[in-house]
């Protein structure tokens, strides 16, 4: 049943119904949504986090909700912020959870709720079109790649009908094209009110609609570029607003310290000295010797670069002192100095011609930032940020604070020193921590006087999922582990017909499982391979759905990092996700010895207070790949003996779902029988 008012409540005239009151009825059995969304139906998790929210928003305050799998915690807090009338952001982990909010979500509930709301969508200025650059892409354009050029006229083509310049909009098109820089702005090289393009500037447009409407659709890399920048005017949305939530908030910390800090890449350095030249002899040909002045920018950056030498794939080198670990530190900070004099000296010619036109005027404004970043990470590190050099094919310099709690705390909590204002914040996601208080959240992100709630998912987990650790393999230290998860992967995946996810904890152990995978089967092409890094994500997971629907060569898909989140395969198509080994942080890492280092100094213990909790948000994560649906069913197999050895492993089992445990081979492979009997395929969940 579900949960209808108590019949006095009910005899209410709409206008002294309170906000709880109105909740409570939109998701009652017989209420609007029922009415009006098709697969809704009511569910007590769903409407206690509404109620929660709901009271929130009333009273203003800050609530902090873990809601697991199944909940349906996108309308759990988009019903009461509608109902409540106040201007409110939203703020998502990605573009593409950003675009389902706002095109699938929002319009089918403002619909079904009947209410006079103005909704926009606003996204970083690299999602949009810059038709002041796309005027001259094509002298940009390497008119040989023909790849390029198809984009370029295939941009060309839909810019001149489209009302959004949201390149979203275009089917197929690659957002790490190489083009996507050539016809996009950055806040570097974006001319502002002097560009011939100003008023019919797509980037402008969504701010004015923005600012116009009722509910504001962003992401947390856009929340926080726009902290980043308020400091220099930039009109802002933040204290305009009187709800703001955060769905996948787990990952706001780690957006949020990207953009808080400080950062400068020797492609930077490249683009301002290809800018430079170009820009110089268009507008002001003769003034200066603008080709040198290229030149010796281009020079002194590519010197740098060679001064750091070949190190491993994406190393990040501690930087403590006057220069990063390893490197020779009078050769360094001569390198830093022969580049911030060059920027400097474009900088000085850039000044003398600025008025000459606004690319140059911009132009002077990038050096100086240039020039000012350099000198910057000339200096010491600041107090309670950390520093590291990244290198790959080029350089970047990274000080970052080591979370954003001060932050929060300061500029958006304390936003206000009106006590009449009481703005409301709502930070959620199906994973926050592995303890009552959340602290793994709550903690990083100054929370800690945060009302906290836990809503358990739906599913009946011992029922759908199984958990194996195959005793056999051996321990994650061994060499030969990468091997022996390949050889698990092949014979139980095959059993399956693919069906598979395989999770790694490294681009070292995905290079080594999905080589053996693909070599295996690459004669009798029984399964298919499919591996990150060899086509956009959404291909992927797309083929991987379509390849296991088919009734061909069902489909393994193998990937690291971004794949143990936000990827959503419901039904049959996927059966098994294992996960390599525990996902640990890694110690080597800049940031993570700083935060362990900072706990230390503290008097807590770095691994259970810091490593611990981690790891039990990571492998909560992946191991929420399995079950999205209430009629899927599957195993997860973590393919690490520790979680069942050791001590530790208890309170990293005691975060995961309550999957039926398989302790013996034995159990796991009846389990595999039991999925792929006929009635496992089931298609009913479409």
């Amino acid at each position: 049943m579900g949960c209808p008012l108590p019949p006095r409540e009910r005899r209410l005239p709409a206008w002294l119904m309170t906000l709880s009151h109105q909740v409570q009825a939109a998701f009652a059995e017989a209420g609007a949504l029922s009415r009006m969304v098709e697969e809704f139906r009511p569910r007590q998790g769903q409407s206690d986090m509404a109620a929660a929210i709901a009271s929130t928003l009333e009273a203003g305050g800050v609530l902090v909700v873990e809601a697991g799998t199944g909940i349906g915690k996108t309308f759990s807090y988009l019903v009461p912020v509608l109902l409540s009338g106040q201007r409110t952001l939203l703020s998502t982990a990605t573009k593409t959870l950003q675009d389902q909010l706002f095109s699938r979500d929002l319009p089918r509930l403002v619909r079904a709720l009947a209410l006079p709301i103005r909704t926009a969508l606003l996204k970083g200025r690299a999602s949009y079109l810059c038709l002041h650059r796309l005027e001259l892409a094509r002298e940009w354009v390497d008119l040989t790649d023909q790849p390029s050029m198809s984009d370029l006229a295939r941009i060309e083509f839909w810019a001149q009908a489209t009302k959004t310049g949201d390149l979203a909009e275009i089917p197929g098109l690659d957002e790490c094209s190489p083009l996507m820089p050539v016809v996009t702005s950055t806040r570097e090289n974006c001319l502002g009110s002097l560009c011939p393009n100003w008023r019919d500037c797509h980037v402008n447009q969504a701010r004015r609609e923005a600012l116009a409407a009722d509910v504001v659709v962003v992401n947390h890399h856009l929340f926080f570029a726009d902290l980043a920048v308020r400091e220099s005017g930039m009109a802002e949305l933040l204290p305009t607003v009187q709800v703001v939530v955060f769905d996948e908030a787990h990952q706001l910390n780690e957006t949020g310290v990207q953009f808080l800090g400080q950062q400068l890449g020797t492609a930077q350095l490249l683009d301002f000295a290809r800018d430079l030249l170009s820009s110089g002899l268009l507008h002001a040909r003769g003034w200066c010797d603008w080709q040198q002045l290229a030149a010796d920018l281009e020079h002194a950056t590519r010197d740098w670069r060679m001064l750091v030498g070949r190190q491993p794939a994406t190393a990040k080198l501690r930087w403590l002192n006057e220069a990063p670990e390893t490197l020779h530190e009078p050769s360094w900070q001569e390198s830093m100095a022969a580049v911030a004099n060059a920027c400097s000296q474009a900088s000085l010619a850039l000044a003398q011609v600025s008025e000459a036109g606004p690319e140059l005027s911009r132009l002077a404004t990038r050096a100086l930032s240039l020039t000012e970043r350099l000198t910057g990470f000339m200096r010491p590190c600041e107090p309670g940020a950390v520093r590291w050099l990244e290198v790959g094919p080029q350089l970047k310099l990274i000080e970052t604070p080591l979370d954003i709690a001060d932050t929060v705390k300061a500029r958006l909590l304390g936003v206000s020193t009106d006590p009449a204002d009481r703005r409301s914040w709502i930070f959620t996601s199906a994973t926050l921590g592995d303890d009552p208080g959340l602290t793994w959240f709550t903690e990083p992100c100054g929370l800690a006087s945060a009302t906290v709630l836990k809503i358990q998912s739906p599913f009946d987990y011992a029922a759908q999922a199984g958990l194996y650790i195959p005793a056999h393999l051996p321990k994650p230290s061994a060499s030969d582990h990468s091997d022996q998860v390949a050889h698990f992967v092949a014979q139980h995946a095959l059993l399956l017909g693919g069906r598979t996810l395989v999770l790694t904890t490294s681009l070292r152990a995905l290079q080594v499982i999905s080589a053996l995978l693909q070599q295996k089967f690459a004669t009798s092409q029984a399964l298919q391979i499919l591996v990150q890094g060899q086509g956009p994500k959404r291909e992927l997971i797309q083929r991987f759905r379509e390849g296991n629907e088919a009734g061909g060569p069902g489909c393994v898909l193998l990937a690291s990092a971004s794949f143990w989140e936000g990827v959503d395969i419901p039904g049959p198509a996927l059966q098994m996700v294992v996960i390599d080994k525990l996902p640990f942080p890694s110690p080597g890492d800049p940031l993570v010895e700083a935060r362990g280092q900072r706990l230390e100094a503290a008097g807590r213990k770095v691994f259970k207070d810091y490593y611990l909790p981690e790891a039990a948000v990571a492998l909560k994560q992946g191991a929420g790949r399995l079950i999205r649906h209430e009629t899927d069913r599957g195993v997860l197999v973590v393919c690490d003996t520790r979680l069942s050895s050791m001590g530790y492993g208890r309170r990293l089992l005691a975060g995961l779902p309550p999957m039926r445990r398989l302790p013996a081979q034995a159990d796991f492979l009846a389990f595999l029988a039991e999925l792929t009997k006929p009635s496992t395929t089931d298609r009913s969940w479409l």
